[in-house]
C-alpha cells in the first residue's frame, strides 16, 4: 500500500504553526501500522506552553533540531508523545501529534490499544504513541528517510479547523488561547471538537 512520497526535509524548516497546518492529512508509517494525522498542536520556543521555554535539556534535546526529526517524550511516566521537530537547527520548536485515524495495520493498532474500537483508539497523543509502539529511543529519528518511522504525503484535509491547545493550564492566558491546534474538520477521529472552529486561512 502506498501513501505517497516521503515529505521533504524542507517542509519542516519553517515555524511550527505553519508546519502544523501542512501536517494534517499526512501519513505516519511505522512497520505494519500507518496513521493519517487528523489533529496536531504547534509549540514554539518563546511559548510558555513549550518544553523549549527553559532552554535545552537532556529531555528536550531532540526538539532543538535538525528539523524533520522525531521528538518523543514520556508524559506522566506512562504516555509516549510524538512530536515533529520544526524550524532551523537550534530553534527549539515542534508539532505534537494529537490524534490520527488508521490507514493500515488496524489489527496491530487494536492489539496495542487493548482491542478498543472507533475513535477512542487514536484520539489522544498517548494513544498515537502506543499504536505506533514508540518510546523515547525514537527521538532524533529522521522522518524524511525511508525505514523506521516515516512521514508520507497522504491526503491533505479538504477543510481545517483550529482552536486552543489542550492541557496547558500552566501557560500564560495569551498562550493558552492561541489557536495553534489544527485538525481535519471532516474527521470523526478528532478529539476535543467543541473548542474548534473553522479555519479562515
Amino acid at each position: 500500500m502506498s501513501f505517497g512520497a516521503l515529505l521533504p526535509v524542507q517542509l519542516y524548516a519553517r515555524s511550527a504553526p505553519e508546519v502544523a497546518r501542512d501536517l494534517v492529512g499526512r501519513v505516519l508509517v511505522c512497520g505494519p501500522v500507518a496513521l493519517r494525522l487528523v489533529e496536531v498542536e504547534a509549540y514554539e520556543r518563546s511559548d510558555s506552553a513549550s518544553h523549549a521555554r527553559h532552554g535545552p535539556t537532556a529531555r528536550n534535546a531532540a526538539m532543538w533540531g535538525p528539523p524533520g526529526h522525531a521528538y518523543v517524550y514520556l508524559c506522566y511516566g506512562i504516555h509516549q508523545m510524538l512530536n515533529v521537530v520544526t524550524g532551523a537547527q537550534g530553534h527549539g520548536a515542534a508539532v505534537l501529534v494529537r490524534a490520527c485515524e488508521p490507514a493500515a495495520g488496524l489489527d496491530a493498532i487494536r492489539a496495542r490499544r487493548g482491542h478498543r474500537r472507533g475513535p477512542t483508539l487514536l484520539d489522544g497523543p498517548g494513544k498515537v504513541g502506543a499504536a505506533l509502539a514508540l518510546d523515547t529511543s525514537w527521538s532524533h529519528h529522521p522522518l524524511f528517510e525511508p525505514g523506521g518511522l516515516e512521514l508520507r504525503e497522504g491526503s491533505p484535509a479538504r477543510r481545517l479547523a483550529v482552536g486552543p491547545r489542550v492541557g496547558i493550564g500552566y501557560a500564560t492566558p495569551t498562550d493558552q488561547a492561541v489557536p495553534w491546534r489544527v485538525a481535519d474538520a471532516d474527521s470523526a477521529w478528532v478529539g476535543h471538537r467543541r473548542s474548534l472552529r473553522p479555519s479562515r486561512d
